[in-house]
């Protein structure tokens, strides 16, 4: 049972089923197969940039650039079907390989020059944040082809309204977490978040495994752009200008240390719902929504501090 406990996953299971309690003893319709959907719905494009901000903190590093990527993904996608009619499937596919090279330039700073991940990827979101404001010439370029717009398409199991959306976000869990615990790749992704130097040591190639961290987290943010085109309605520069921090809140609710080599992806899927019920439940209850930022940060701090106090007790 102890050993239960202990798991990094217990801890915010725990918060997520609380807080599912309190708003459904609260509000008549927070338990609604309806509305549990649009909680799930509306956790979907920053689930999906926390998968690539788990794996990145997990090598002991911080991506602050991966909202900046999706909304330029969006930017890109949308303009070249809105403005330049250009194929949806040839714009697609351009705004993945863009939101991947962006990636795969953060893992050659972070890898090859040894530069701290948090200055790489602040600097990034200031030159991408440029590049998207340029690309979009101040306006929004409206979503009307129905491959961008697909993920926001939903089927009905009995009463709930699932989108493919969602289906896509699980699809990714699933992949990433086979990848991280059952695959070398993996193994070697948890070795170099606690101890670079120890993981080079016995053969790691830690510069590889680390080019291809990013450049994978940037492919993600790349498939989160579309599933953005399936959430908004238009293709916006403004859009997702908290999604970085936010997504580096679910995974540190969720239980991964921001000192690298510890947690769990479920975790950070966990952490995602957490943000999510929050955010709903309060809205049903007409609670002020400035309360969510605070509980937020409190259950961050806290995260952080639980953490660092597991951390001491281990040596």
């Amino acid at each position: 049972m102890r050993q239960v406990l202990l798991k990094p996953t217990v801890g915010p299971l725990i918060v997520l089923l609380l807080f599912c309690a309190v708003f459904s003893l609260a509000t008549h319709t927070f338990l609604a197969a309806g509305n549990l959907s649009l909680v799930v719905q509306q956790s979907v494009i920053v689930g999906t940039l926390a998968i690539g901000q788990t794996m990145i903190i997990l090598t002991a590093g911080v991506d602050l650039a991966n909202g900046g990527i999706a909304v330029l993904g969006t930017i890109v996608a949308g303009r070249l079907v809105a403005e330049q009619q250009n194929p949806a499937l040839f714009s697609l596919l351009f705004a993945l390989i863009l939101c991947t090279g962006f990636g795969m330039v953060a893992g050659l700073l972070v890898s090859r020059l040894t530069l701290p991940p948090f200055i790489v990827t602040l600097g990034l979101l200031g030159i991408i944040t440029a590049i998207t404001r340029l690309v979009a010439h101040g306006g929004a370029f409206p979503v009307t082809d129905d491959l961008l717009a697909w993920p926001g398409n939903a089927f009905a199991v009995g009463d709930t309204s699932i989108t493919y959306g969602m289906v896509i976000m699980f699809g990714l869990y699933l992949l990433v977490w086979y990848l991280l615990t059952q695959t070398a790749w993996g193994r070697h992704i948890y070795a170099i978040g606690n101890n670079r130097e120890a993981a080079r040591l016995v053969g790691i190639p830690v510069q590889s495994r680390l080019l291809s961290v990013y450049t994978f987290a940037g492919l993600l943010y790349g498939i989160g752009s579309w599933l953005a085109l399936g959430r908004i309605p238009n293709a916006d520069p403004n859009a997702l200008q908290n999604a970085n921090l936010d997504s580096i809140t679910a995974v540190v609710i969720g239980g991964t240390s921001l000192f690298g080599g510890r947690g769990s992806l479920w975790g950070t899927l966990i952490g995602t719902l957490i943000v999510a019920v929050l955010r709903n439940g309060l809205t049903l209850t007409g609670i002020d929504p400035l309360w969510q930022d605070l509980v937020t940060g409190i259950l961050v701090i806290s995260a952080v501090a639980l953490d660092q106090v597991s951390k001491r007790k281990q040596r």
